[in-house]
């Protein structure tokens, strides 16, 4: 036992000092990495049907028979080619109703009429031989005939990651992405944003909302899923949502505002220094850590914080109308089941489930904004990895130490 509590205490002592070298290089780092101009990221596009796809038939290929799986590949070949035939013959008989409903139009309305009769045989006549495409490039600017193709056609769902930490960091990813998506996104698809969040600092927070509110004032569908946590600046995101999906034991609400930091008054009295703070205007500072904070000042930041969470309140009320806002905005927070009792969200279902239903009727592309990084940042990433890696099997030693020796 001697000899664990020795080795104990040398391999404390080497991992305090590889940390402190770490950390000193991670620091040296970052301050590199700030003082150069920001690299261009980029906009990476994943297909999650694919993927799903691909899962399955790697599991079906080891628990099925070698020759039923080889059946079963060669009849979803012929299945898929049977479909597009399908889908073709329907795309032509589509082309030829709507060159025929252009051309009665055109009879009707009497406006350049042998110019819209000829375009509009013409486009028959190219459904007929099978062309694809444009009814016509003479076509007017009469609104086109929405086809039983295009009223039926596979929905499209684009699909960000949101992991927020107390100052909403993923906040610039977020920002692209969501610009990226709008860019195409029409009113039939649908945002789904799988946010995690215990919440922050407000202003931060209030603007990564605001990038999820472009979805909805863009009339694209917002649907917002919540394995874990959602509380606090993160509900103030995750209530914008058309809908919101929590997992049975993810954690929601925490409408409030909490402020806190120490005091060191007393202790810098205690040892005879003076803190003098010299500001212009009434309120520029109502309270400190190192001086003497005044009854008045202190009624003043409290009254700053009950305006915030006034705003807060109105911000939810106006998403979700459903909510009784005063039971609500206690600062409490409810895990799922709970939460859709009081209407914080609308449905218990967590993001793989989800995500995976609807790959069934709807094609699902994850987007993800990657910034390019430099071997400055690459190296103090490493760094802070290294540091958390270290610490964390130092404790984990140290709690199997303990409990052997128990």
């Amino acid at each position: 036992m001697e000899f664990l509590s020795e080795y104990g205490l040398f391999l404390a002592k080497v991992v305090t000092v590889v940390v402190a070298l770490l950390v000193v290089i991670g620091i040296i780092v970052a301050n590199r990495a700030h003082t150069k101009d920001r690299q261009p990221g980029h906009i990476a596009v994943t297909r999650l049907n694919d993927r799903f796809e691909e899962m399955k038939e790697t599991l079906l290929e080891a628990v099925m028979d070698h020759a039923d799986y080889n059946e079963r590949r060669k009849q979803q070949e012929k299945d898929k080619k049977a479909e597009a035939k399908a889908n073709a013959k329907k795309r032509k008989a589509e082309l030829k109703a709507a060159a025929k409903a252009r051309k009665e139009e055109a009879k009707k309305t009497g406006a350049d009429e042998s110019r819209e009769v000829k375009a509009a045989e013409q486009a028959e006549a190219d459904a007929e031989a099978g062309v694809s495409g444009e009814v016509s490039d003479t076509a007017t600017d009469e609104p086109a005939v929405e086809t039983a193709a295009q009223a039926d056609a596979r929905k499209r769902l684009f699909v960000v990651h949101f992991d927020g930490d107390i100052k909403a960091s993923a906040l610039t990813n977020l920002r692209e992405e969501i610009t990226a998506i709008l860019q195409i996104a029409d009113k039939g698809d649908e945002v789904v944003v799988c946010l995690e969040s215990p919440g922050g600092m407000v202003a931060n927070y209030g603007l990564a909302a605001s990038q999820l509110a472009r979805v909805r004032s863009a009339g694209v569908k917002l649907t917002i899923v919540v394995d874990k946590v959602a509380a606090s600046g993160g509900y103030m995101m995750a209530c914008v949502a058309d809908r919101i999906l929590a997992a049975p034991f993810a954690m929601l609400g925490s409408i409030g505002v909490v402020a806190q930091l120490p005091n060191f008054h007393r202790l810098l009295q205690r040892n005879d220094v003076d803190f003098e703070l010299f500001t212009a205007g009434e309120y520029k500072r109502t309270v400190t850590m190192f001086g003497e904070n005044t009854q008045e000042g202190k009624e003043k930041f409290q009254s700053d914080l009950e305006e915030i969470h006034t705003l807060f309140q109105h911000f939810v009320s106006e998403y979700r109308p459903q909510l009784d806002i005063g039971k609500v905005a206690t600062g409490e927070v409810w895990f799922g089941q709970r939460a859709l009792d009081l209407a914080l969200i609308d449905e218990i279902k967590t993001s793989d489930e989800y995500l995976t239903a609807r790959a069934e009727n709807a094609d699902l592309f994850q987007v993800e904004y990657k910034e390019r990084q430099n071997i400055a940042k690459k190296i103090g990433f490493a760094a802070q990895t290294g540091i958390e890696g270290a610490l964390a099997r130092l404790f984990s030693r140290l709690a199997a130490w303990r409990h052997q020796a128990q």
